[in-house]
């Protein structure tokens, strides 16, 4: 076997295993999707040994056979009637994420930027080490960070508002650090060429640092919106009334009772997530592997 026939060979097999990584990874959602036009009693009777919650039915899951099924028997949409029509507490919490992480990812952004800009123009140490607390609050995993948000919330009496949320994500750390690392790849040569022709602080930024951070600034914002969109743990420390809490917290709560409904909540609940990525994933993909480098 000649060398170019080993190549065609690892080749080959390297794709066929992307291939079938690629669908055991895809295999959940599409079974959510496939399975939200199931109808109830085909639910149960391909998933009731393993979505029993009766003691009963844990003793019967190892004898009883799972069946996963891609194309339903019957096709219904019932469980998005219930969910867009006939339920308005579905709606309220979608809108309750809607409510929380929009705002969230805006303001993280625009304060990204400026933080960005400046920790990127005149460095010091004083801004080297602030932005190395950046780093370090960065790494730190959110439960740490919980408890403190909450004590300040607390204090403040943000406890049960959406603020007691909103107002630590919009100073996450994330987005600076990678936005900012973006900046300080732009040539200064760029920035002095503005000074020159009279250009303002503000007219180097909008004009210059933005445009060339496109790509980091569009990851970073689907990145921070996907982060939140799916927040668990903050809903449930934060927020003591249920009316408040987003989709993605109230999503358990309708495993445990109609699972066929669930699997319908679960598509509406991907689409803004998808659309999003479906937008913007070649800035996404320049953002993260370019890191903002300037094209020639």
């Amino acid at each position: 076997m000649n060398k170019k026939t080993k190549e065609k060979t690892l080749n080959t097999i390297v794709f066929i295993f992307a291939v079938a990584a690629a669908l055991l990874f895809l295999m959940p959602t599409v079974l959510t999707l496939v399975n939200s036009f199931m109808t109830t009693s085909e639910i149960k009777a391909n998933y009731g040994a393993l979505l029993g919650n009766t003691a009963e039915n844990r003793e019967t899951f190892v004898s009883k056979n799972i069946n996963l099924k891609f194309i339903p028997d019957k096709v219904t949409f019932d469980q998005y009637k219930s969910v867009l029509f006939r339920s308005p507490d579905y709606l309220l919490k979608f809108w309750n994420s809607v409510i929380l992480t929009v705002p969230i990812t805006l303001f993280q952004v625009v304060v990204a930027i400026l933080s960005s800009y400046g920790f990127s123009r005149h460095p010091s140490k004083p801004k080297g080490i602030i932005f190395f607390v950046y780093v370090i609050l960065m790494i730190m995993p959110y439960q740490v960070t919980l408890v403190p948000n909450y004590l300040v919330a607390d204090k403040f009496g943000l406890l049960d508002t959406r603020w007691s949320i909103i107002l630590p994500g919009i100073f996450s750390p994330f987005s600076v650090y990678l936005i900012s690392k973006v900046m300080r790849r732009i040539p200064i040569s760029y920035v002095e060429a503005a000074k020159l022709d009279g250009a303002t602080e503000f007219q180097i930024l909008t004009k210059i640092y933005v445009p060339l951070c496109k790509s980091a600034i569009v990851s970073v914002t689907m990145l921070v919106f996907i982060d939140y969109w799916n927040m668990v743990e903050q809903p449930l420390i934060m927020l003591k009334d249920t009316s408040l809490h987003p989709l993605s917290v109230f999503l358990s709560q309708i495993n445990a009772g109609d699972v066929g409904l669930a699997f319908a909540v679960g598509v509406v609940y991907m689409v803004p997530t998808v659309l999003m990525f479906l937008y913007g994933e070649d800035d996404l993909v320049e953002g993260i592997t370019y890191a903002g480098g300037i094209k020639g």
